[in-house]
């Protein structure tokens, strides 16, 4: 007898009976073994020691479910040339874990390597300066000179100036003095870090953060650090209300003072949520040998990721300005450049060069813009003027190289290529990069420049044999369960298991990216928002006749994104039976400006009419049949959820919400964005009209444009995944609508992560959150 079948109720974990819990473990076992897949996160080269070829190291991470974080680790390699189609990466035997390191960051010249560990409670962060062959120095910080150091990605600047005798970063600021107390009362004078047994430290007056991931964390501000003394110095000037980052040095001129160059984001009044926001205004600034900043971009309200050319002759940088006019929170990117002086004097206002305009409007399979996470610290080819970058093209993620000085763009990797590419290194005239797709894992391609002194120059690209997927490639799964993908049955013997390559599962699958037609166009649309938008579609390259169930897929945002990359919970949920439609919807990246400016106050019905428009596309092509339609998104995508299953309530079997904006009206109240509200709502007009104190006719707005105003009409089993620590769309927000679901008998499950936040990574809530949608799925869309 099975022992699951013979367990009573109260044997069983809650929310699980005998049946489901037999799905639930072999789902488990699949999962588990995707999420086990390495991904490859950077990338450095290092000119060898015998001036033959390269020396690289890989920065790879991997889920470490018993942690609950992820496993950071180094992988090096030799790199050589072959004539063949293969480049020859001798590796080192084994990769070195990097516990409890925040960031690396090598020195310009390769020869050191600086490693930041950042504290656990008001612990010191720790400093090291490593050579090849051992730990040169290490410095310990205490709190009362600063706190962690930002490696979030966004604040984190770390630079090392060029003879790599001083250290630029930026860190928490000091640990403020809070208020003392014993068992006497307020212990006047002694305002101090320390405490001892008799007394306890107060909380001291609140102080404003930059919201969602930034909870309690201190102000970000500059410091400089001798690598000679490890005496740290915070830089003078910058104003209190100024939160800095990004950091880099500016070219030394002869008999001049060396300074630095940053990014400044004024807080005067709220500092509002900056995560995933690039529409807070911004602007590159310098010391001023102790009086205020100077701003060096007056001309144009937003001006990050500032990076100085080789020849340090010009200084180019992003600039997100059409969001922070429009107050989207995300739009088309453009890239500017200032010639830098020889002698460092530069006049202000600096006069700002468009390198690449915003696009509005591209034609079909031209460049539809610049959608750009960031630089590598060295994008640079071999002239000193074209730079590396990866930006989102559509649906997928390309390569550009980017010619500073003409403005011209091109797309070097294939342009048939469906694959999504992520730069990770430029060594001279060769890149390294990593390709994905939804049934592809990560793989490393090594590329090198082809007749480059023509105009036609093109890009030659070998495969890596590489060990960080062979290490992976083996997925334990139970297999008849996975052979038999329409549905799920059991072998009498449940413990027979057999190995399959991560690959040969995958290699069942396909995908191909959509051109949706827009249905109504009107006249008062663009041109760009009445061009068709896409949708990438994976199935089961077995399926003769019958459908799949489908899943669709809806990204967050709403300016946002799915690119065709590899996915471990996308590969999970069509391992187990299912094809997914990943909805790129109009207001998303990568399809040029005056598309994405065409969702805002248009939130809950143009993104609406759209996926219900996509699909409808595949079921007319016959890739869907209409009765088995799941849905399931995260943020924005979870308000699109839970508005589909409202406004379109006998089209879906089920539907699960991630962390869903479910009633603008509260949220407004609760959130770190709630000027996203207003413009969601207004449309560009929610930039001005915006309040904390929204009136009556606002909320009256809101309510109407939320799905909350739909949940009367919801049939659809839905399963919410909520945050505790969500600051983006508090957990309120799912629960009054899981609730009101529930009052009108609506079948509903909710899980709550309490210590996580509004997109669900730790590596333990993410796994459980699949693995209970799958489950989920399997029980109602069949």
């Amino acid at each position: 007898m099975d022992a699951a079948k013979d367990a009573s109720p109260k044997d069983l974990p809650l929310g699980l009976d005998a049946s489901t819990e037999e799905e639930y473990a072999f789902q488990s076992k699949l999962l588990q073994e995707l999420v086990s897949i390495s991904s490859i996160d950077k990338a450095w080269t290092f000119k060898s020691n015998s001036g033959m070829g390269s020396q690289a190291m890989f920065l790879i991470s991997q889920a470490n479910l018993l942690a609950n974080k992820r496993r950071n680790y180094i992988l090096s390699a030799s790199i050589s040339k072959e004539s063949g189609s293969c480049g020859n990466f001798q590796w080192a035997p084994f990769p070195i874990e990097m516990a409890g390191v925040s960031t690396i960051v090598p020195s310009p010249s390769g020869s050191k390597l600086l490693v930041i560990r950042n504290p656990e409670n008001e612990s010191p962060s720790r400093f090291e300066i490593w050579s090849q062959g051992h730990v040169e120095k290490e410095f310990h910080m205490a709190q009362s000179v600063h706190g962690s150091v930002y490696t979030d990605g966004w604040f984190e600047g770390i630079s090392w100036n060029c003879d790599e005798t001083l250290i630029a970063y930026i860190a928490e600021e000091p640990l403020p003095f809070k208020p003392m107390f014993s068992g006497l009362g307020y212990k006047k004078g002694s305002a101090s870090t320390d405490k001892d047994s008799g007394s306890w430290k107060g909380q001291g007056e609140w102080e404003e953060d930059w919201g969602e991931t930034y909870a309690g964390k201190r102000q970000p501000a500059l410091f400089v650090m001798s690598t000679s003394s490890g005496e740290v110095q915070p830089v003078k000037g910058v104003a209190k209300s100024l939160s800095v980052g990004q950091v880099v040095w500016a070219p030394a001129s002869e008999g001049s003072n060396q300074y630095l160059v940053f990014v400044g984001w004024s807080s005067d009044t709220r500092k509002l949520g900056i995560k995933y926001c690039s529409n807070r205004p911004c602007a590159l600034d310098g010391p001023n040998e102790g009086s205020p900043v100077l701003d060096l971009t007056q001309s144009i309200n937003s001006a990050f990721f500032p990076l100085f050319s080789p020849d340090r002759r010009f200084l180019v940088f992003l600039s997100a300005k059409s969001s922070v006019d429009s107050g989207a929170h995300s739009a088309t990117n453009s890239l500017h450049k200032i010639d830098w002086p020889v002698n460092g004097q530069l006049s202000l206002p600096a006069k700002v060069v468009d390198v690449i305009p915003v696009v509005q409007c591209s034609e079909d399979g031209c460049f539809p813009g610049l959608y750009c996470s960031g630089f590598l610290r060295n994008p640079w080819l071999s002239d000193g003027c074209t730079m590396m970058l990866s930006s989102t093209w559509g649906s997928s993620q390309v390569l550009l190289s980017v010619n500073v000085l003409s403005g011209d763009v091109k797309r070097i990797t294939p342009a048939n290529s469906k694959v999504s590419w992520n730069l990770l290194a430029v060594d001279g005239d060769n890149i390294i990069a990593v390709t994905s797709s939804p049934i592809d894992v990560p793989e490393i391609r090594f590329g090198f420049l082809v007749e480059k002194a023509t105009k036609n120059a093109t890009w030659r690209w070998l495969d890596v044999s590489s060990p960080i997927v062979s290490c992976s490639e083996m997925v334990r799964i139970i297999s008849y369960p996975v052979l038999c993908y329409n549905r799920l049955s059991y072998i009498d013997d449940p413990l027979s298991l057999f190995l399959v390559q991560v690959r040969s599962l995958l290699s069942s699958r396909q995908f191909d990216i959509l051109k949706i037609p827009v249905k109504d166009v009107s006249s008062c649309l663009t041109k760009g928002a009445a061009k068709p938008f896409e949708a990438i579609f994976v199935s089961d390259t077995k399926e003769t006749g019958a459908c799949n169930p489908l899943i669709v897929l809806l990204h967050g945002g709403p300016h946002d994104v799915s690119v065709s990359s590899f996915s471990a919970s996308s590969a999970f949920l069509s391992s187990i039976g299912y094809s997914l439609l990943i909805v790129n919807y109009r207001g998303s990246l990568g399809f040029g400006e005056e598309a994405l400016q065409s969702l805002l106050g248009r939130a809950g019905s143009q993104d609406v009419n759209d996926v219900l428009t996509a699909i409808d596309h595949v079921v007319d092509l016959g890739l869907a049949k209409p009765s088995s339609i799941a849905v399931l998104g995260l943020s924005h995508g979870g308000f699109l959820t839970t508005h589909l299953i409202g406004q379109a309530p006998d089209k879906f079997a089920a539907a699960a919400a991630r962390n869903p904006v479910c009633n603008i009206a509260s949220m407004v109240c609760t959130t770190d964005i709630p000027d996203w509200c207003f413009v969601q709502a207004y449309g560009i007009e929610g930039k001005n009209k915006f309040t904390e104190a929204a009136s009556a006719e606002d909320l009256a707005l809101f309510h109407s444009r939320s799905p909350i105003s739909h949940v009367s009409k919801v049939k659809a089993p839905t399963i919410f995944l909520l945050s505790a620590e969500d600051l983006r769309v508090p957990m309120s927000n799912g629960f009054q609508y899981a609730r009101a679901l529930k009052e009108k008998g609506v079948e509903i499950k909710i899980l709550m992560f309490p210590n996580d936040v509004h997109a669900i990574k730790r590596p333990q809530y993410d796994f459980e959150s699949f693995l209970n949608i799958g489950v989920w799925f399997k029980k109602y869309c069949k």
